[in-house]
């Protein structure tokens, strides 16, 4: 009987979701069906879509006429669906996303009760993803208790930066209790470090900085496909403006709303982490699609400074590394936006940058390069896959090799 894996990326109100079929040990995964639901807490919508994206669901979900439903009535919803469809498949185990693992978990683990106490220690530090990553572990073992769990980290892969990239300039006590600059995002810059080679060839071990662009955004830079300098640090918070969040911010202004404007300290959070970026500046919305479509001033200016942030830390970064060799865009913005591609380019034109406008302009769903033929650096747009790498993970925890390795030649 084929052995299926869920992949599951949790949030506040929605969760994203992944079949694989592991057709046998070691072999590559093929996905299934993806979906979401979305709605959580409220009037909860399960989606589902098959191997080539056709539509296979979409309808509401209700317990007892109740719409009103939390997450464990929207996984045992989930849960019955894929067991309706699960054609001869057995669930073998469930991989999840789970933004923040601190200093301890630098590779992906199974979830034990201990792990589960472990991994809420670090909510503070991630307050918009833990608690959400973590209540979906929940509700899923309270459904299905033997059911395998594997945790895969967003801090793991920037494990391999140097001290330098990863201290803060506060007394030793501190740093020694954790506080450090972690990283995010690490998933999606697995995937993208491991098909790097396929696109970049000799250059993908060299001078690279990933663009992961999205509602949540950072810069990594790589060298040797492992990363060496993050624009995020010890919470999701820092680097680059982001749809709802403020980037790096200098303390001093955290400092004045508290004590200069008596904002307490949830109303601080919140103003940082939900009322900011692309939302606050424009005050139109956090989306970058109804901010670029917008004709007000105030639209205009926001993605003004988002440009100019990226230019910035683009620029640290590329002194990081001492040079750089490729650009690479991924997730929503930096996949399907041309006109943000296109002034993060200009701005990177004294890097050696130079843009083929018609390459970047013609689209299309695949990994494409966009820059000239003379181009000092090379200019890719290429998804990522974040799924698949919790896919493979969970796959290789579950047969006891600790965690996929595509560095080794993994699946």
């Amino acid at each position: 009987m084929t052995q299926a894996l869920l992949v599951i990326n949790s949030g506040s109100s929605s969760v994203k979701f992944a079949t694989y079929d592991v057709v046998r040990p070691g072999s590559a995964l093929a996905r299934i069906a993806n979906g979401r639901i979305e709605g959580i807490g409220s009037h909860p919508r399960l989606q589902v879509w098959g191997q080539g994206n056709e539509p296979l669901e979409d309808r509401r979900i209700s317990v007892s006429n109740d719409p009103l439903l939390g997450p464990q009535e929207a996984f045992a919803a989930l849960f019955d669906w894929l067991g309706r469809h699960a054609a001869g498949r057995t669930l073998g185990a469930v991989g999840h996303r789970v933004v923040h693992g601190g200093e301890k978990f630098a590779r992906p683990v199974r979830v034990t009760p201990d792990i589960l106490a472990q991994l809420d220690g670090f909510t503070p530090l991630a307050p918009m993803h833990q608690a959400h990553n973590l209540s979906a572990i929940r509700a899923i073992a309270s459904l299905y208790p033997d059911l395998p769990q594997v945790a895969c980290f967003d801090t793991e892969f920037h494990a391999t930066q140097p001290w330098v990239a990863q201290a803060c300039a506060l007394p030793r006590q501190i740093t020694e209790a954790g506080v450090k600059r972690y990283g995010f995002h690490g998933l999606s810059y697995e995937y993208i470090a491991s098909v790097l080679p396929d696109h970049l060839r000799a250059v993908a071990n060299g001078r690279v900085v990933v663009a992961h662009l999205g509602n949540g955004a950072s810069l990594c830079a790589m060298q040797g496909r492992r990363s060496v300098a993050s624009s995020m640090g010890f919470t999701a918070l820092d680097g680059l403006m982001m749809g709802s969040r403020c980037g790096s911010l200098d303390p001093g202004v955290v400092l004045y709303l508290m004590s200069g404007l008596g904002m307490s300290v949830p109303a601080v959070e919140k103003l940082l982490y939900e009322q900011s970026g692309l939302l606050g500046v424009s005050g139109i919305s956090g989306d970058m699609r109804v901010v670029e479509a917008s004709e007000a001033p105030e639209a205009r200016q926001a993605i003004d400074l988002y440009v100019y942030r990226i230019a910035q830390h683009l620029g640290s970064l590329a002194a990081s590394l001492g040079g750089l060799q490729a650009l690479v865009f991924t997730a929503g913005i930096g996949e399907n936006s041309a006109s943000l591609r296109r002034r993060v380019c200009g701005d990177a034109a004294w890097l050696g940058v130079a843009l083929d406008e018609a390459a970047n302009q013609a689209g299309g769903s695949g990994a494409r390069c966009i820059s000239t033929a003379g181009s000092r650096v090379a200019v890719w747009v290429i998804p990522t896959n974040e799924e698949l790498m919790i896919a493979q993970h969970t796959q290789a925890v579950l047969q006891g090799r600790g965690a996929h390795d595509w560095r080794s030649g993994g699946l």
